[in-house]
């Protein structure tokens, strides 16, 4: 793995060129905050828990042993990180001002996107946590099993399965939502 883009990069940072960490950040950020938000559901929660994993991550770097990918050793900083937030998040009381407020879209194209998104989050957010991030990260991240299996520590039929069953959940979460939006109508 030594002609690893990511690996190289790790070289020159690890030799002093530490401004090249941000190559690494504008790299990674969407899909860490992608799972840090899908664990947290609070933007700032998860804006906070991303730096927060990006800090991690630097301070770390001479850990990595590059056996493995940069990236899933990345996503298991920030899984972990996100999962350390929310415990800490269980013991506050959220405030009115963390309530998400989404504008109605006037264009009817994109009312039915933010629609569709809307029902999904819902679903999602029905899920429990392990569901969700499973998802997240095979569908959204588009990670393969054995990459979620080494980010989670679990194993990879264990992750097929539980994205399998949460598949099942998500739908049955679906009707509910629609089901109980076409009464109000």
């Amino acid at each position: 793995m030594t002609n690893d883009p990511d690996h190289l990069l790790i070289d020159r940072i690890l030799a002093g060129e530490t401004n090249l960490f941000a190559l690494l950040v504008d790299r990674y950020k969407s899909y860490v905050f992608t799972i840090v938000l899908k664990v947290l559901q609070l933007r700032p929660e998860a804006e906070e828990a991303a730096q927060d994993a990006f800090m991690k991550a630097l301070h770390g770097l001479k850990g990595f042993n590059k056996q493995s990918k940069f990236s899933t050793w990345l996503y298991r900083i920030s899984f972990n990180t996100a999962v350390t937030y929310k415990r800490k998040q269980k013991m506050k009381l959220h405030r009115i001002e963390h309530a998400a407020i989404t504008p109605a879209d006037a264009d009817e194209g994109v009312l039915e996107t933010s629609d569709r998104k809307r029902y999904m989050n819902r679903a999602m957010a029905r899920l429990n946590e392990a569901d969700r991030v499973a998802l997240t990260m095979f569908y959204l991240n588009e990670f393969s099993l054995d990459e979620i299996a080494s980010i989670t520590g679990m194993q990879s039929n264990t992750i097929k399965v539980r994205i399998h069953r949460a598949r099942i959940r998500m739908a049955e979460e679906l009707k509910s939502i629609l089901n109980t939006e076409a009464l109000t109508l």
